[in-house]
């Protein structure tokens, strides 16, 4: 068994009594979590991916991306966030149904998380995705961030390919996972049960009302001319697909976001076209893309115009999943094949 991971980060030694150390000891539960440790200074052991680490309650979170503030938004944690950092690929945090609570926080930066901005917020917990906010090839690692004394929490979803502690889940079982784990770390474990449970529900009533018979093909478009990006089995769409009524042509890909060649989506031939949505790689010009490139014109898709847009945020892991799968089941249900 492996040991937690001990982090040491200083918080409010006052708001750590012995009577929220007794409610933590009834409250924990769960294969991630030893209670024990929340009767012992006020650490909660979670598992980080595979890893179990021990936290105590952050006071100064920075959120990567939209789909990390929304869980922690969602969780009504927002007095806990210091900041967030948010990069062009995002849409205007404006347009979250959370704007108010991003109106409360910093915006601490546009661009790329790094240390660098983590260190100047004297933040004590970082949650973003592995190979997007975290990323060796950047200096901004849990490992880097562990020995600076910052704790840090990766989703789930993208724990698939992370180094010496990966962990396979399901894209939506990844998303109540998250929320589980965060509301343990937080002490919110209530509100975190009952944020699952309404997101379960609205899976559950869409998934009741999918089209009966032959799923429709569908493909992602993420991005790329030369060979497109797109969802393998492992991302938010693909579970968004399936339990709207559809196939996602790629589904018997084992990766995340990965790149195929268009002979393989011709070969596929999709009768939808989900595009994902940049803030600064519009819809717009990616269908125009597809519309005339001699490699997609032909698709039944794209002759039929069937091009659904899945915002950026709907398709990162995050709660504003279930959003776009709601929007792509009524899609789905009107082509009326």
């Amino acid at each position: 068994m492996r040991t937690p991971h001990d982090l040491t980060t200083p918080r409010r030694a006052a708001a750590l009594g012995s009577a929220l150390a007794a409610v933590l000891a009834l409250s924990g539960c769960g294969a991630d979590v030893t209670s024990d440790d929340a009767k012992a200074g006020g650490k909660v052991t979670v598992n980080r991916c595979g890893e179990p680490v021990r936290y105590t309650v952050p006071e100064r979170a920075v959120a990567y991306e939209g789909g990390s503030a929304d869980k922690l938004f969602a969780l009504g944690l927002t007095d806990h966030v210091y900041g967030y950092v948010m990069p062009p690929a995002n849409p205007p945090v404006s347009e979250s149904p959370w704007a108010s609570e991003y109106a409360k926080v910093k915006m601490l930066s546009d661009d790329l998380l790094n240390k660098e901005v983590v260190v100047e917020a004297k933040s004590d917990f970082v949650v973003a995705g592995w190979n997007s906010g975290f990323k060796d090839e950047r200096g901004i690692t849990p490992e880097i961030l562990d020995k600076l004394g910052i704790q840090s929490f990766m989703h789930t979803e993208s724990c698939f390919n992370y180094p010496r502690h990966p962990e396979r889940k399901t894209p939506f079982e990844a998303l109540y996972t998250d929320f589980e784990r965060l509301g343990r770390i937080f002490r919110v474990e209530k509100k975190a049960a009952q944020v699952v449970d309404g997101l379960k529900k609205r899976v559950a009533a869409v998934e009741a009302k999918a089209p009966a018979g032959k799923r429709v093909p569908v493909f992602l478009y993420d991005s790329g001319t030369d060979q497109p990006f797109t969802a393998g089995n492992q991302v938010p769409p693909n579970d968004m697909i399936k339990a709207a009524g559809g196939r996602n042509v790629f589904d018997g890909l084992d990766e995340r976001w990965t790149q195929v060649n268009w002979e393989a989506v011709t070969e596929a031939e999709p009768e939808v076209v989900v595009i994902l949505d940049y803030g600064d790689l519009p819809a717009k010009k990616k269908i125009d893309f597809l519309k005339k490139s001699p490699h997609t014109r032909e698709l039944p898709a794209v002759r039929k115009n069937n091009f659904f847009v899945l915002d950026y945020n709907e398709g990162i892991s995050g709660p504003r999943n279930i959003d776009g799968l709601e929007k792509l089941a009524t899609y789905l249900r009107g082509l009326g094949r």
